[in-house]
């Protein structure tokens, strides 16, 4: 085998080893399922919403939600980190002949398939509530692949702050860091109806590309189009940032 087969093995190793912890700890997981459908329920229909929106609010709400979805819920892949090094299993599976980093890919492949079964769980409701795409399957898997891209990026982010806390209860404290960078974003309202410094900080928001992208993929009316470079370029410049730091920091760790 090549080292690349190997590589992939170890990190397919680990990947069955998250979705076997699912399995003993489902709550969590139920739990990154739940939120965002209540999300989109509350902003939807509770609190209102849709400054600046034209037409039916649920066709501009929706991939904002379906993108901040992508964004939250790291704190479980970055508390299984902290916790896997805390409790001595990262240097067990360092003293190992294993690929650097498979701990990492595999934790983060797990995550991923949890992030497939949230965007099903939230276009499902969505469905049942009454939207409809307006796009065709190319085009409505080019924005699944742009919201799948953005958590991919998102989770080599909470990755390496992971490793950089070092510990659970700091991983609570960073994740509060999320919050504001969610929602200043144009996941519940137009930038035209925000202030002219709020519009300009929100529209740099790689969560508002992706918004807006899948709005234009999906064919949402009055979608703004030309987003969709941005929505690529953005998490690739997370990752071409973040994915070699985590490595690195994980492959320092001491034995």
């Amino acid at each position: 085998m090549t080292s690349m087969a190997y590589a992939l093995t170890d990190a397919w190793t680990m990947t069955r080893r998250e979705l076997a912890r699912w399995g003993r700890q489902p709550a969590p997981v139920v739990v990154n399922l739940v939120f965002p459908v209540m999300l989109l329920l509350m902003f939807g229909y509770l609190i209102g919403g849709g400054r600046g929106v034209n037409g039916d609010y649920l066709d501009y709400l929706l991939p904002g939600m379906l993108a901040l979805s992508m964004a939250f819920g790291l704190e479980g892949t970055m508390i299984a980190v902290t916790q896997d090094m805390n409790k001595g299993v990262v240097d067990r599976f360092r003293s190992m002949p294993m690929a650097d980093g498979a701990v990492l890919v595999g934790r983060a492949a797990a995550d991923m398939l949890q992030s497939v079964l949230a965007l099903v769980v939230l276009l499902g409701v969505a469905t049942a509530l009454g939207w409809r795409t307006h796009a065709g399957p190319a085009a409505f898997l080019g924005a699944v692949g742009l919201l799948l891209l953005l958590r991919f990026a998102m989770l080599w982010v909470g990755i390496h702050l992971a490793l950089v806390a070092g510990k659970p209860e700091m991983v609570q404290a960073v994740q509060i860091l999320v919050w504001p960078f969610g929602f200043l974003s144009t996941v519940f309202a137009t930038p035209e109806s925000m202030p002219g410094w709020l519009a300009t900080v929100v529209q740099w928001n790689p969560i508002s590309h992706t918004a807006a992208a899948v709005r234009d993929l999906f064919g949402a009316p009055g979608a703004e189009s030309g987003h969709v470079g941005a929505a690529v370029l953005w998490p690739l410049a997370l990752l071409a940032v973040f994915f070699p730091l985590a490595v690195r920091r994980f492959a320092r760790l001491s034995r």
